[in-house]
């Protein structure tokens, strides 16, 4: 979700990560990430670490070099020394997946150090400072919104042209879309233009992809957090994710507010599950993942803020305990 609702892609990882699985379902797997600088993507890298995975972590954002979201707080670096801590192996290469070059030139790696990709996830974005509510498409700074597509959709693009030849020459590969919002949710207005066909695209990349990798006997499905509780919206509240409960009442749906960990650990269940297949071509959100793999976040709940405002546009009064 956005400022209004979340931001779905930029969020804060839990200080501590989480402990690894017994048995290490995806040891041996390779992973790559891209767009593993910070939230959910971090979050991601570091639960599929968990699991045993070797990541690749990817990002513009390095202890020598900052992107222009302008946040050297969080490095790629960081991430990866997170992957490793967590029981898996971290790797950072910096990439501007705007840059097929680049990004050539990381795949190669991959190839050569590893010879197979057996996970993708592009959770590549950096497109909240573009956002303009409340402002109709005309009025809208034509390159500000250009901006936004190239950020949120031909990074994916790029990056799944160049790397899924590498990740179907195994069977059983997964590529991992996230975005923010369903296809149930996002058939709603997403007040932007442009943020709308941002957050739409990876909907779609899944499904068209899925019906192309499932004839190789791969998948690719596209997730989605509820409401994160981003290092942005964190900083906005002048919150940490120690008091984030201060925040209640002050934006709506911030009690049903969930750390990056929650769609980590959703991912990796789903990358770990022999029977992902069942989902190819669909999306998933934190709160199904956690229903579905009897997860939680990392204070023990189980937030389902999309679950709530479906019930809360169907005309019930839903209360906040039954949906955490």
């Amino acid at each position: 979700m956005t400022k209004k609702h979340t931001a779905a892609d930029d969020g804060r990882t839990a200080s501590a990560p989480a402990p690894r699985p017994a048995g290490g379902q995806l040891a041996g797997r390779v992973a790559l990430v891209a767009g593993a600088t910070r939230g959910a993507g971090r979050a991601i890298a570091v639960e599929l670490g968990a699991a045993g995975a070797t990541v690749y972590a990817t990002g513009r954002t390095t202890r020598t070099r900052t992107s222009e979201l302008g946040r050297p707080t969080e490095t790629i670096e960081e991430t990866a020394e997170l992957v490793t801590a967590a029981g898996g192996e971290g790797i950072a290469v910096p990439t501007d997946h705007l840059l097929p070059d680049r990004v050539r030139d990381l795949v190669a790696r991959i190839d050569r150090e590893q010879g197979r990709l057996d996970i993708l996830v592009n959770d590549v974005w950096g497109g909240n400072p573009l956002l303009d509510f409340d402002t109709r498409m005309w009025d809208v700074d034509l390159e500000r919104g250009l901006r936004m597509l190239d950020l949120g959709v031909r990074t994916h693009i790029i990056t799944s042209s160049i790397a899924l030849p590498l990740l179907v020459r195994h069977p059983g590969g997964l590529l991992v879309e996230v975005t923010d919002g369903t296809e149930e949710s996002n058939r709603d207005f997403r007040e932007n233009f442009y943020y709308d066909l941002a957050k739409n695209a990876p909907l779609r990349m899944a499904r068209i992809l899925g019906e192309e990798l499932r004839q190789v006997g791969a998948s690719a499905v596209a997730v989605t957090p509820g409401f994160l509780r981003s290092e942005e919206m964190l900083d906005i509240f002048g919150l940490t994710e120690d008091t984030w409960r201060d925040g209640i009442g002050r934006e709506r749906y911030w009690e049903l507010s969930e750390s990056p960990v929650y769609l980590g650990r959703g991912v990796a269940a789903l990358a770990s599950d022999p029977r992902r297949d069942r989902w190819n071509g669909t999306s998933l959100d934190s709160g199904r993942l956690a229903r579905e793999y009897g997860l939680t976040d990392a204070d023990g709940s189980r937030p389902d803020v999309w679950g709530y405002m479906r019930a809360e546009k169907a005309g019930g009064s839903p209360s906040v305990d039954n949906y955490r």
